[in-house]
């Protein structure tokens, strides 16, 4: 009986240790898109971006509301790799061979940058926000989304792309 009971907890020592962090984390583990290039080369996985700005209201509430969801916290660090970026940043993106920038700045009052309006524009349709992206691991445009997503329609989509 003793040795069963050894037996046991050394597999369920073992089951907890090979839980990745990630999976149990209370946060989403966002990337950056350099961060991003090296992870789909060591670990292939579907890809959702949210692109933001800090004045979005309806971006704000899915911060406080769909991203601290624990269910999607979660599928998003479990199935995905998670990118989050601010449209107006003025930083230089290397992403996939290409250097990308924000060649707005000045020019308009709501300055969007390269890779957003290239992953998340409609045609003939103005670039808006909230705009989440869901991508292949090869990259490949699969869903884009322009509006507030509550928690249960983020995670229907989520669990829908994610296998």
């Amino acid at each position: 009986m003793l040795r069963l009971n050894l037996i046991f907890f050394s597999l369920m020592s073992l089951l907890v240790i090979q839980e990745s962090p990630a999976q149990n984390s209370k946060h989403i583990q966002w990337l950056s898109f350099e961060q991003l290039e090296d992870s789909l080369v060591s670990n292939p996985k579907k890809i959702v971006i949210d692109f933001y700005a800090d004045w979005c209201v309806y971006c704000k509430k899915m911060d406080r509301v769909a991203f601290k969801d624990t269910e999607i916290i979660s599928e998003l660090n479990r199935s995905y790799h998670s990118v989050k970026l601010d449209v107006e940043t003025q930083d230089t993106i290397r992403f996939g061979g290409e250097v990308l920038f924000n060649r707005q700045i000045g020019t308009k009052r709501t300055p969007v940058h390269d890779i957003a309006l290239r992953l998340a524009s409609r045609p003939e349709q103005a670039f808006s926000l909230p705009a989440i992206v869901i991508l292949n691991e090869d990259f490949e445009v699969m869903a884009r989304y322009f509006r507030y997503l509550s928690p249960t329609e983020l995670k229907k989509i989520l669990y829908q792309f994610s296998f």
